[in-house]
């Protein structure tokens, strides 16, 4: 599991479901959580939570500026790449942060990625999770 630190900066709720925005290294990240500030503690601007998603839900772009309905948006630089026959792990430098993804090999040749490439990678808000940080 990938898991940033941030603070939560709007929290935007609706029958009993919140959007949640969240900055990690000066990067805003969007969560939705099934939860509202009434009935989970740490839902309260200004507090920090940890942000966690899966390495198999990092997208990796080298086109840093796509046209897409992804809000949470990470420019990144390449750290290494661990090629399998099926599967590869990209480690990404996000800040302080390595970020991992993991994606098929083929889409890693296709991008023709390697080491200190600049890349985006991308999370879908439904596949962002919210912990506090205790």
């Amino acid at each position: 599991m990938n898991t940033l630190n941030g603070y939560i900066t709007t929290i935007q709720s609706y029958q009993g479901i919140s959007l949640v925005k969240v900055n990690s290294n000066n990067t805003l990240f969007t969560s939705i959580v099934l939860d509202t500030a009434e009935t989970a503690s740490y839902l309260k601007n200004g507090h920090f939570v940890k942000i966690i998603f899966k390495e198999t839900e990092v997208i990796i772009s080298k086109d840093l500026n796509p046209n897409l309905s992804i809000q949470n948006r990470m420019h990144c630089t390449i750290e290494s790449i661990i090629k399998g026959v099926l599967l590869s792990q990209i480690n990404l430098n996000f800040g302080e942060t390595i970020v991992e993804s993991i994606i098929t090999t083929n889409a890693c040749e296709e991008l023709q990625l390697k080491k200190n490439d600049t890349v985006l990678a991308l999370v879908k808000t439904n596949e962002v999770s919210l912990s506090p940080n205790d």
